[in-house]
């Protein structure tokens, strides 16, 4: 990981929206007084850093029969689709 990105009073002042930005993309930033650390800037909650449409890293595959549940036993039966239909 990146060493965090230090500003002075004066410093952190001036440049206080490219902080804000780059806090915003999961960097951290110390502010310092006379030299000593006194303040860390840090993100809220991490993001989730995507180069790419979607996160799987293959494609889904869906087989023709994905939706088939005639060799589950007993599921017909549990939500009342039994070979007479439904119940009421």
């Amino acid at each position: 990981m990146e060493a965090a990105r230090q500003y002075n009073v004066h410093e952190a002042k001036t440049h206080f929206s490219k902080i804000l930005e780059a806090v915003a993309t999961g960097q951290e930033v110390i502010i310092s007084k006379a030299g000593e650390p006194v303040a860390k800037v840090i993100p809220l909650r991490g993001k989730v850093r995507r180069t790419a449409r979607g996160s799987l890293t293959a494609p889904v595959v869906f087989h023709d029969d994905f939706d088939d549940l005639s060799d589950a036993p007993g599921f017909a039966e549990a939500f009342g689709l039994g070979e007479e239909g439904p119940t009421e």
